[in-house]
């Protein structure tokens, strides 16, 4: 089912949450190929774009396979902010500026971005007019329920920022107390979706596509919103769009399609930022995509230790060779 942010259309309801050095634009394409409806980039820093940071600029290359996509943006002053978001509306192709007021991590929340402004609908609602007044692309806001169990204004703070002109909201279920531990408050999530005008996308513990399928009809968010359940898995995304179209649960990919896949990740990291840095990130992806496969903890740790993409290749390709042995082995016996 198609949805609008602004007047960007989203062909479907499955949107890939942004993940620091994970949804770059190599993952990016990948989750599009798998059906993403939307994905996001990791957020940027206001300060790295103001100083033309190279490293910053980068991370913000849209591939043309990547629309509709967003660029998330987190920053401490609405000067800052401000200017970001200009940059980002000017001079990248992205279709959505995202602004973070949900990031726990410290080192974010001391610059007094991230999760910082969910303790004030206020700033809330003055960081975000300021960005919509200021650019031509549709805003969107991802935040938390609250900072923590004592400090809740989730639907304050979402009032306030659909009051500024955001034209969606993205919410996860956790405080930022929470980090990512215990369980996403999905109640607290229902509440801001009853009370919003805007289209809400639910984020937390959405794993499986039945759990996607809850997200849409009991808290009755517009699109969900899928983070870590992504990671090395793209499938899920092809599975849970299937699941909310048909009501059909698709097969779970063969070891052998997790490994095509992980070497087209690879291939793309590569190509996006050279052999070294490319084949050195992936080395936090690789684990993922062998996750659940019988016997592959030796080649998880290999993949640890590899340089560039070639000796990557190789451990794979002995991964599956080792795998077909086995597999016909075991046929043989049980025959």
């Amino acid at each position: 089912m198609e949805w609008k942010i602004g007047n960007v259309v989203i062909p479907n309801q499955v949107v890939v949450a942004p993940m620091a050095g994970v949804t770059n634009s190599a993952f990016r394409i990948i989750c599009k190929e798998f059906g993403a409806g939307l994905v996001v980039c990791e957020m940027i820093s206001d300060r790295g774009i103001m100083y033309k940071n190279k490293k910053t600029l980068d991370m913000m290359f849209v591939d043309p396979k990547e629309h509709p996509m967003s660029i998330q943006i987190f920053g401490g002053t609405k000067e800052t902010l401000v200017e970001a978001a200009k940059f980002v509306d000017q001079n990248t192709a992205a279709d959505i500026i995202d602004i973070n007021m949900g990031c726990p991590v410290n080192k974010v929340v001391k610059t007094d971005a991230g999760a910082r402004w969910l303790l004030d609908p206020k700033k809330v609602y003055e960081m975000v007019s300021y960005v919509t007044d200021a650019v031509k692309k549709p805003v969107t806001v991802k935040m938390r329920t609250g900072w923590d169990e004592e400090h809740i204004y989730a639907v304050e703070n979402a009032l306030a920022a659909q009051k500024a002109g955001a034209s969606a909201l993205a919410m996860h279920g956790r405080t930022r107390k929470q980090m990512y531990m215990g369980h996403a408050n999905w109640d607290i999530l229902k509440q801001v979706a009853d009370a919003l005008d805007i289209p809400f996308m639910g984020n937390g513990d959405v794993k499986t596509p039945q759990d996607a399928k809850k997200m849409l009809d009991v808290v009755g968010a517009d699109a969900v919103m899928m983070g870590r359940a992504v990671e090395g898995n793209p499938w899920i995304l092809k599975q849970t769009q299937h699941y909310l179209q048909t009501g059909q649960l698709l097969p779970e990919p063969t070891p052998e399609q997790k490994i095509m896949t992980a070497k087209e990740h690879l291939h793309r990291l590569v190509e996006l930022k050279g052999d070294y840095i490319g084949s050195h990130e992936f080395r936090g992806q690789s684990g993922y995509y062998l996750k659940g496969i019988p016997h592959s903890a030796r080649t998880k740790v290999a993949l640890n230790n590899a340089d560039g993409e070639q000796a990557m290749l190789d451990i794979f390709d002995e991964f599956l060779e080792k795998n077909a042995k086995r597999n016909a082995r075991e046929h043989r016996v049980a025959q």
